[in-house]
């Protein structure tokens, strides 16, 4: 599973706001919000976002490999 949870941690620490994101760089609420459920996005849109942001792909996403969770 990706996670998207280094995407809001990199925010905060660049103390830069989702209305930011929205106004200046032209970021869609649509987008914020599929970020926000660990929906799939493109490569093009993880390239944009690490170019808004001047940081790393690690910085957006982790991995998480959810496959040796035990089912119940």
């Amino acid at each position: 599973m990706i996670s998207y949870e280094p995407f809001y941690r990199t925010l905060q620490k660049k103390n830069i706001s989702t209305y930011k994101l929205i106004n200046q760089f032209g970021i869609s609420r649509s987008l914020l919000d599929r970020l926000k459920h660990n929906k799939p996005i493109s490569t093009v849109t993880i390239n944009d976002l690490c170019s808004f942001l001047n940081c790393k792909v690690g910085d957006i996403l982790v991995y998480i490999d959810d496959s040796k969770e035990v089912k119940k």
